[in-house]
């Protein structure tokens, strides 16, 4: 015999576990593909991207740490990583010279996938602290410390592709 609460909590439980698994169905079946999409448009909408090293260093212990995680610590650490990549894109890019229309279809499939991504995590836990202030700092010691100049937007080009491909990689692993 089952009280209100008890349904109430079974009702939860199978709501979790439906969303979880729409969320790994969407990611099984779809973020490779925008994922594909994304990075082809990084690198169709400029020229070649550059050997310049950025004056911060990657995060590698952050996606070596997250590829032992649980799978939702994963996709939230996905997500943040998409969604801290369009606030780097959200500057001043007057410098620009790179193809207005590949520009806003690159964005608009990263915006779908940080959407799509969203609603597989849970909003009550708290992003990656170091994963923010590695993109606070890209954003500080490149963008303004170069005057968002077009050097410094193709920096971030290629410290977005860099992401965006291990991203794929840690993907990859998932399945």
């Amino acid at each position: 015999m089952y009280t209100k609460e008890s349904w109430t909590c079974i009702f939860l439980i199978i709501c979790s576990m439906q969303s979880v698994c729409n969320c790994c169905d969407w990611i099984r079946h779809h973020y490779g593909h925008l994922s594909a999409e994304y990075l082809s448009l990084l690198d169709q909408m400029g020229g070649d991207i550059t050997e310049q090293e950025a004056p911060v260093f990657f995060p590698e212990l952050l996606y070596r740490r997250i590829d032992d995680a649980k799978f939702e610590d994963q996709v939230r650490f996905r997500n943040e990583t998409i969604y801290q990549i369009t606030k780097l894109f959200d500057g001043n890019m007057k410098a620009v010279t790179w193809d207005k229309k590949k520009l806003d279809d690159f964005l608009n499939i990263l915006e779908r996938q940080f959407e799509n991504l969203k609603s597989c995590v849970s909003p009550a836990e708290k992003p990656e602290r170091r994963l923010k202030r590695y993109f606070k700092k890209l954003n500080r010691k490149v963008l303004r410390k170069m005057n968002y100049s077009a050097q410094a937007w193709e920096l971030i080009r290629k410290e977005t592709k860099h992401h965006l491909q291990r991203l794929d990689i840690f993907e990859a692993k998932m399945h």
